[in-house]
């Protein structure tokens, strides 16, 4: 009888083994693992999605969702990364997201990425341009027949820079070296007088800017006139903006210039209940959020939900927004 029983015990020790690795199994079935795209290690886009996955994963036990960032050319890398089903989220300024939803500007060959969805928008990015201060810049006109970077191709900067120049009847071959460094090399590049100068949209404040203007005392220059004037008035997702003085070293003046929002998409692929939990995930812990970046300290969740945003928002951002009342 007692042999009986262990063999009763045992069967029911299997038993019992089998439905639990069952179950594990069920949950790792179920996990869910989503990418955000961001931009070079230095730029807000990947402290901004280094903030999200960090919030969303606070909770990952009861939503079963697991978020990773990637750094990547940027903007409009990361558009066309998601239209190819290899991202589930991406960074990119407000223009790139319009003319990729509208398949205008350079994502006219490709044609309109009509299943792009927006989420939210995030910071402000004015245009920066910084000079040596030995090169003798002190508007950006006088950077022609320089050495200058205009950003790396697939990124948001570069799709900007050709725009400005394009109003301005400018063109590549007005420097006299046209780099194409990535944000987290133009600083270095600066103060080893590689460059004279360089573009970058970014959110402020930047380690990005505050290294050179700390390192060899980088200046900023304006971006202001008639041909920005212009851009402003004809494009909805541009806007006036001023880097305040003082936020940067050997920088004490305000710095006028224009600029666009950064934004977060996906795809209309991306599943309701991922895009659901990352933006509530977001705003359920919005004072940490703002926290993790000085870029983040002004946020409004009102203008997050509207502003800047071209393509439709994603039914699974669009469900938390209607719950809030902010839709």
């Amino acid at each position: 009888m007692k042999h009986n029983r262990t063999i009763a015990r045992g069967a029911q020790a299997a038993a019992l083994s089998a439905a639990l690795l069952l179950a594990d199994g069920a949950v790792a079935q179920e996990q869910q693992f989503v990418t955000i795209g961001t931009g070079g290690v230095t730029g807000v886009y990947y402290a901004a999605g280094g903030a999200i996955c960090r919030l969303l994963n606070k909770d990952r036990k009861t939503h079963g969702i697991r978020c990773s960032v990637e750094s990547t050319g940027g903007s409009s890398f990361n558009v066309n990364t998601i239209k190819e089903g290899e991202l589930d989220f991406g960074m990119a300024q407000s223009d790139v997201q319009y003319n990729a939803f509208k398949g205008e500007e350079s994502f006219k060959e490709g044609g309109a990425h009509a299943d792009l969805r927006a989420v939210f928008s995030i910071h402000p990015e004015p245009f920066t341009v910084l000079a040596h201060p030995d090169a003798g810049v002190t508007t950006f006109e006088d950077l022609k027949g320089k050495r200058f970077n205009v950003g790396n191709p697939g990124s948001g900067t570069r799709a900007s820079m050709e725009r400005l120049l394009a109003a301005m009847g400018w063109s590549l071959r007005d420097f006299s070296l046209a780099s194409e460094l990535k944000a987290d090399e133009h600083g270095p590049a600066l103060c080893d007088r590689k460059i004279d100068g360089f573009f970058y949209g970014v959110g402020h404040p930047s380690a990005n800017i505050q290294d050179p203007t700390t390192t060899c005392g980088a200046k900023l220059v304006p971006l202001t006139g008639p041909v920005v004037d212009k851009l402003v008035a004809e494009n909805p997702y541009y806007a006036k903006a001023t880097i305040p003085g003082g936020l940067y070293n050997n920088n004490p003046d305000d710095t006028e210039t224009f600029g666009v929002l950064a934004t977060l998409v996906t795809s209309a692929d991306t599943s309701e209940e991922s895009v659901y939990q990352l933006v509530k995930s977001v705003f359920e812990n919005f004072d940490e959020f703002k926290s993790l970046h000085p870029a983040f300290a002004n946020l409004d969740p009102a203008k997050m939900v509207k502003d800047g945003l071209s393509a439709p928002l994603h039914p699974g951002a669009e469900k938390y927004y209607k719950e809030k009342g902010w839709l």
